[in-house]
């Protein structure tokens, strides 16, 4: 390390825009919270509870809102707890835990919603092949594999990240990440951008080509068939494009607000681009999937009125 007040502590100098309406933004931020929290739990219990919804696609979905309630919950409570401090320094390897929680939350969100598109290809595609394609042992396969795969891809980027000398702490934004962190290496960091943009090109792309690859096959088929199954198809798919199109804006909001000089867009809006793929994304995805999906709908409201019934009868 270059200089010893480096790199021991980072100070996140974007709550020091906001201090004056910390409280405002500490009730908005709870509240935020505690619906991503209710809406997901809903969803995974209702899917839990209802042996129809024990199916593939589901079973994804529930994983999803998994990812979603750690997502939200390696950020909420740091925001909570800082707007309503005076001190808004975090140690280094607090930061760099930070870092790696909120990093395996955006990598497993998209390889989720891979395998969740290549479900509704097989799906679609291939009904009378689909039980034995997507059987109970590929299905849990599948769920390891995307942990375990996304877990040791961020590992070693924070490994990386971690053996970098710093030449300052200084984060302008309300939580740490990996690219902040980087810009603050002493040395040359050509090498490690390589690798790092390498990794997002060798991930991301794949990942993208896939989701496409799998709604043109989806498309093409749908073509053949009857309006009826058309709209059964459109209606399957819909919900899981505009969450994948939502995640998508969202991750390129916090890529272009980390890469580039932005010095000219108020803190505020940056603050908000930078949480966005953390703050809409769990909150939206349970009531898109809810909204738009009827046997979902149909479940909670059965769950609902049996409550409902069976108050009034012990009342």
């Amino acid at each position: 390390m270059q200089n010893s007040s480096f790199g021991t502590y980072f100070l996140l100098s974007a709550y020091g825009n906001i201090i004056n309406s910390n409280y405002l933004y500490f009730s908005i931020v709870l509240i935020l919270y505690l619906l991503v929290i209710t809406l997901n739990l809903i969803f995974i219990s209702v899917v839990y509870l209802e042996r129809t919804l024990h199916k593939p696609m589901y079973i994804f979905m529930c994983n999803l809102s998994a990812n979603e309630l750690y997502g939200s919950t390696a950020l909420y409570p740091f925001l909570l707890n800082n707007l309503l401090s005076d001190s808004h320094d975090i140690s280094r390897i607090s930061c760099l835990i930070q870092v790696f929680l909120i990093h395996l939350y955006g990598s497993l969100e998209f390889t989720i919603l891979t395998v969740m598109s290549y479900d509704r290809y097989v799906s679609i595609c291939y009904p009378l092949q689909y039980p034995v394609i997507m059987s109970p042992f590929k299905i849990g396969l599948l769920i390891v594999l995307i942990w375990v795969f996304n877990i040791f891809k961020v590992s070693i980027t924070l490994v990386l990240t971690a053996g970098l000398p710093l030449c300052g702490n200084i984060i302008e934004k309300v939580y740490c990440d990996n690219f902040s962190v980087v810009k603050l290496a002493c040395n040359d960091i050509t090498s490690l951008n390589i690798y790092l943009l390498t990794n997002i090109a060798t991930t991301v792309c794949i990942q993208c080509f896939l989701i496409i690859w799998s709604y043109v096959r989806i498309l093409q088929v749908c073509l053949k068939f009857g309006k009826e199954s058309q709209a059964k198809a459109v209606a399957t798919c819909t919900p899981q494009l505009i969450i994948i199109i939502n995640y998508g804006i969202a991750c390129s909001f916090e890529t272009i607000q980390s890469r580039f000089n932005m010095k000219h867009i108020p803190i505020v809006v940056r603050i908000i681009l930078s949480v966005y793929f953390l703050v809409l994304p769990p909150l939206l995805n349970p009531v898109i999937y809810g909204v738009k999906n009827q046997q979902i709908k149909m479940t909670v409201k059965k769950i609902f009125l049996t409550k409902i019934k069976g108050n009034q009868i012990y009342g």
